[in-house]
């Protein structure tokens, strides 16, 4: 086997369902979600190969983009942010060959007696809802914690643009799931 074979072993062990967890935040669905990650390592590892000098670890990878080489120090990262990418750009490629359709809502019952089930599906109702966007900075501001300059570093816009979708987020999600006061928590 391959240093990156090794590797790309020990990220889908060790952080595999976690990048899952993560992708089916973005789409929603699970086959979507595992699709996403599955292509993510494919692309992530493809583009992989062996630094032509010693590398200064043994964790030391390089990856061959337009502007030449990259180290990259923290793969998973760098496969979140490929998801992340690989998400946004099948929600384009979909919108110009379909035309939108209203959301259906789903049954208003819930299967379960546990209220975190309601809750979940309440949210996954209210994140389907959502533009592919609003969905990324939602998930990138709340699941991953990041900040707002993060979030708006990670999608490449104006961090104005960023509350712009998390201010109409919110207000969507509240619609939909409602919050005990009435307001919005930030």
């Amino acid at each position: 086997m391959t240093r990156h074979d090794d590797r790309l072993s020990a990220l889908v062990a060790g952080r595999g369902d976690a990048l899952v967890r993560y992708a089916f935040l973005l789409c929603g669905d699970r086959g979507t979600a595992e699709d996403l990650v599955q292509d993510a390592l494919v692309r992530a590892f493809s583009r992989l190969r062996p630094p032509p000098e010693p590398p200064r670890s043994p964790d030391e990878l390089t990856l061959h983009g337009p502007d030449g080489r990259t180290t990259i120090e923290h793969l998973e990262a760098y496969v979140r942010a490929t998801i992340l990418r690989g998400y946004l750009d099948s929600y384009r490629r979909r919108q110009r060959w379909t035309v939108r359709l209203p959301l259906v809502a789903g049954p208003d019952r819930h299967e379960g007696p546990e209220a975190a089930v309601a809750d979940r599906t309440d949210l996954e109702a209210g994140l389907a809802r959502l533009s592919p966007r609003q969905r990324a900075c939602v998930v990138l501001r709340f699941h991953e914690d990041m900040t707002v300059p993060q979030v708006a570093h990670e999608l490449g816009i104006a961090e104005g643009t960023v509350k712009r979708h998390l201010h109409d987020a919110m207000n969507a999600l509240k619609t939909t799931i409602g919050t005990p006061t009435g307001k919005v928590t930030r």
